[in-house]
């Protein structure tokens, strides 16, 4: 990236703050009577000028004034914006908001998404932990109906999943009786990954009559299914408000508001953004054109990830590359280590 004068950094980071607060397009007046530079509009005109030339900003045509690029949010976020310290009272309500109903985990999840984005004013992200690594306590099998069976898989660090199993023929109450425990005995104590990958050797020959053997080949059969939990379904990646992004000039007209629509119906494209993170350390900030994906090429997606023993997710904010930094950054920092805390 190319270098820049002190006096350079000094005026984009005024046009940064100054675009992020009123969307409108910037000039160098209104640097050089807001931010006290000591300088001349002229002065700043000339900076502005550079900065265009090196990439920084550009010109709409209906304006005199001056719009930050993608490049230049980075270089604010690399090395110009100050991270604020949340206050004691923002803390506590992040705190009463995420422990308000329930402490069951998606739960938590989806209150932390709400609150972002009504903290944040763009729009709260987050996925569900994945459970591929936690541990098996117990599993039972319940008798639902003639042909199908309930699994209530009971996981390390208090989770609970339940699987309906489909069975072709007549359930016979003492193989499901028999096949429970021949289960546990085999499977608690692995972790979900385990379980799939050796499966079938750990059950094989454990049936004793026709009719647990018949049951045991569904298992074995279809245990890649049954016991895949760690990849959440398309609804289980928990979005905030939408209303609050509808709000933003960004997305003001008809067209860029489909857009808006279209992007939090399309699941898959925030889950894969957000599951690349999964194992990142830290805070996590693409801007614009970073993002892999072209319905994210417009937009900041801010990213923390939060981790309690086996249970790892990531938690966020998305909205226009136009957004206060400062203030997101905190409460998505602070936010990923409560939910981590919550979890344990």
């Amino acid at each position: 990236m190319e270098s820049l004068t002190e006096r350079e950094r000094r005026v984009l980071e005024a046009i940064v703050q100054s675009y992020v607060e009123t969307a409108e397009p910037v000039g160098s007046r209104t640097i050089a009577r807001r931010f006290g530079l000591g300088v001349s509009p002229a002065t700043v005109r000339n900076a502005m000028s550079d900065l265009e030339e090196k990439g920084y900003l550009f010109h709409p045509h209906t304006s005199a004034g001056r719009v930050p690029t993608d490049r230049a949010y980075r270089l604010y976020v690399d090395s110009l914006m100050r991270f604020p310290a949340l206050s004691a009272a923002l803390e506590e309500r992040l705190r009463e908001d995420l422990i308000a109903e329930g402490s069951a985990i998606s739960a938590i999840i989806y209150r932390a998404a709400q609150a972002l984005s009504v903290l944040t004013q763009e729009l709260g992200v987050a996925v569900v932990p994945s459970l591929d690594s936690v541990i098996l306590e117990h599993l039972e099998l319940l008798t639902v109906g003639s042909e199908r069976l309930l699994l209530v898989l009971t996981l390390r660090s208090g989770v609970a999943r339940t699987v309906f199993v489909q069975v072709p023929g007549v359930l016979h109450p003492e193989a499901v009786v028999s096949i429970s425990v021949v289960l546990n005995e085999r499977l608690a104590g692995l972790t979900l990954r385990e379980i799939r990958q050796t499966l079938p050797e750990r059950v094989r020959d454990s049936a004793k009559t026709s009719a647990e053997n018949e049951l045991l080949d569904i298992f074995v059969a279809t245990g890649d299914q049954l016991f895949d939990l760690a990849d959440p379904a398309p609804d289980e990646v928990v979005i905030g408000r939408t209303s609050v992004l509808a709000e933003q000039p960004e997305f003001s007209t008809g067209p860029k508001m489909r857009e808006l629509i279209e992007l939090t119906e399309q699941r898959a494209v925030l889950r894969k953004a957000l599951e690349s993170r999964a194992d990142s350390v830290g805070l996590t900030v693409t801007i614009g054109g970073e993002n892999e994906s072209e319905s994210l090429s417009r937009l900041t997606l801010i990213t923390a990830p939060y981790r309690s023993g086996p249970l790892s997710g990531v938690i966020g904010v998305l909205g226009p590359t136009r957004m206060p930094y400062e203030k997101v950054v905190a409460l998505v920092e602070h936010t990923s280590k409560l939910v981590s805390d919550l979890l344990r």
